[in-house]
């Protein structure tokens, strides 16, 4: 049976979550989580903590169910070092690849043709 890949594309306001199967880069787009943008510049990083908290417990809860087996992050480079500490270190095991790339707001077809490369 061929492993179910996550990948997850996603910025401090929306994450974006694609299935696909193997290493294969046909994504199907199952997922589009959004965070309204804070109207006030200092509440900018109490936001993305609290996007970040609901991305991470959305993925949790959906291993638990065990939607995927792997999963590929592709994730703007300063929300995913909030993103980082509050995924569940059962979670963390099932990621094989980080890329610090904002790809969330890109076309499906873009998203698939951007991380195939190196």
């Amino acid at each position: 049976m061929t492993a179910i890949t996550w990948v997850l594309a996603a910025d401090g306001s929306r994450a974006r979550i694609f299935e696909t199967h193997g290493l294969k880069l046909d994504l199907r787009q199952i997922e589009d989580l959004r965070h309204p943008a804070p109207r006030a510049a200092d509440t900018a990083d109490k936001e993305r903590e609290k996007f970040a908290r609901t991305v991470a417990e959305f993925l949790e809860r959906s291993r638990l169910q065990q939607r995927f087996d792997r999963l590929r992050l592709a994730v703007e480079p300063r929300f995913l070092g909030v993103l980082r500490p509050h995924l569940s270190s059962e979670t963390r095991k099932l990621v094989y690849e980080e890329i610090d790339r904002d790809v969330s707001n890109m076309e499906t077809r873009d998203i698939g043709r951007h991380l195939d490369r190196p």
